[in-house]
């Protein structure tokens, strides 16, 4: 066949070809080569573990199996020096706002029965990435607000899957107090399944059938595992039967690897696709763990004592706390063939993920932003880095922290005008052993005076 276009023949074949070529183009406009070479627009994943501790990964040393995670360290950039709210839902506030959770009254967790949610009219990380073009979406725990209406699809996701509660029985996928939580797209649903599994198999389901192909994509990982209850098939605790520790200590190291399998079945996924060199990959944990637990009402007492779960050694304290333990934990990104392996000691925070994601896709949409982190993708690629020290707030219900540098100012109390402080320096002191504030009250009172002005920011 020949079609005459004025006094050109073009043959059936070249349409074809030609029409290929718009398709192609049509479909990965979006995540097209920029000047440097890079992926302009890099796929987003965010895994994040519920309460594993510093010393709940193998490359810090720990007897738990986690060869995936240790992979995406191995081979990306670690982040030895990064900081998140001693609790979940500041943390998960602070990753999708960039702002410090106070600034929301988000103080600690998001209770039994709450109606405090994340405020509609912040500007989230997924509004940013849509706003630019992208798919998002949330498999796993949201905890930031526990009505339906005050799901995730209020705030940037276009596709939600998981719970909306702090915590679920991995097989009913209840809450503690019997609640329903799992949800898909704004719909309780009932499933059958361990919750590692379910998240995990969604994540592939939209990798490989469900996003728009026309679109990089945002999914955003946070994973159900190993905050309590613990609950694991034989197949995942027998290889710990032999550990020489708590039963509670065995399922829980059996709940971090199997979540561990899970992120390297969707890494393999993203390989098979041939999309991991064009996807930005982070991990991170919510907060450090928890040690032991001990249950009142909860399940209606089917599991627990805990007397051994998360460990955050050599650091002190735990989940809750403002020490060292509570709020640095293991975390890595990971950009195949962008980002060669290196260990960051410079003072990373949660606020610093969302701006610095903006910063690659669309620096301008940080403009009228205000926010609390800055973008740290010059500290993550070691260019023109600036020497000015990095700064820390953290305030929970009854503790503030203060960090700039490398001292740490801790006020134990409700309010400034009352309670007890306590001051460290990290660098010569990492694991907190040694109140100096006694023999430095200059910098206690610098650090004071920062420490009111953030809490002047956070307002009522």
């Amino acid at each position: 066949m020949k079609l005459n276009i004025k006094k050109g023949i073009i043959s059936k074949g070249v349409i074809v070809i030609i029409i290929s070529i718009v398709i192609f183009l049509l479909f990965n406009c979006n995540q097209s080569i920029n000047k440097t070479g890079k992926v302009s627009k890099p796929n987003i994943m965010i895994f994040v573990a519920d309460d594993a501790g510093w010393h709940d990964v193998e490359y810090h040393g720990s007897e738990i199996k986690t060869p995936n995670i240790d992979k995406l360290v191995k081979n990306g950039v670690e982040l030895d020096n990064f900081y998140v709210y001693p609790t979940c839902s500041p943390t998960r506030a602070s990753l999708l706002t960039g702002k410090y959770a106070s600034r929301f009254g988000i103080a600690g967790p998001i209770a039994m029965k709450s109606k405090q949610s994340l405020p509609e009219k912040v500007k989230t990380l997924p509004e940013v990435l849509q706003d630019a073009g992208y798919f998002t979406a949330i498999t796993g725990k949201w905890h930031l607000g526990l009505d339906l209406s005050k799901g995730p699809q209020k705030y940037g996701f276009d596709y939600t899957y998981g719970y909306l509660h702090g915590q679920i029985d991995q097989y009913t996928h209840r809450y503690k107090n019997g609640d329903r939580s799992w949800y898909r797209n704004g719909k309780f649903i009932n499933e059958e399944g361990h919750a590692t599994d379910l998240i995990t198999n969604e994540v592939i389901k939209l990798i490989t059938k469900k996003r728009d192909r026309s679109k990089p994509f945002f999914i955003y990982v946070p994973y159900s595992v190993p905050h309590y209850p613990l609950q694991e098939e034989d197949k995942w605790t027998r290889q710990y039967q032999n550990l020489n520790d708590y039963d509670s200590r065995k399922i829980f190291d059996a709940s971090v690897t199997h979540m561990d399998y899970s992120i390297g079945k969707i890494i393999g996924i993203l390989e098979k696709e041939d999309l991991l060199d064009k996807t930005l990959i982070i991990f991170f944990s919510d907060n450090g763990g928890q040690n032991n637990w001990t249950p009142t009402f909860e399940y209606d007492g089917k599991y627990g004592p805990y007397p051994k779960m998360g460990v955050n050694l050599p650091l002190r304290g735990q989940k809750h706390d403002v020490f060292e333990g509570g709020i640095r934990v293991p975390a890595v990104i990971s950009w195949e063939g962008e980002l060669p392996h290196k260990k960051i000691e410079r003072l990373i925070k949660i606020t610093d993920i969302f701006p610095t994601i903006a910063s690659l896709i669309n620096p301008r949409s940080l403009d009228s932003l205000n926010l609390d982190g800055k973008s740290v993708w010059d500290i993550i690629e070691s260019k023109n880095i600036s020497k000015e020290e990095r700064s820390l707030y953290i305030r929970t219900k009854n503790t503030f922290a203060f960090r700039k540098g490398d001292w740490k100012l801790i006020h134990f109390g409700e309010s400034l005008d009352r309670g007890t402080e306590e001051l460290y320096n990290i660098k010569t002191d990492p694991y907190e052993t040694k109140n100096v504030i006694k023999k430095n009250t200059q910098i206690r009172n610098e650090l004071f005076k920062e420490l009111q002005k953030q809490i002047k920011l956070d307002g009522k």
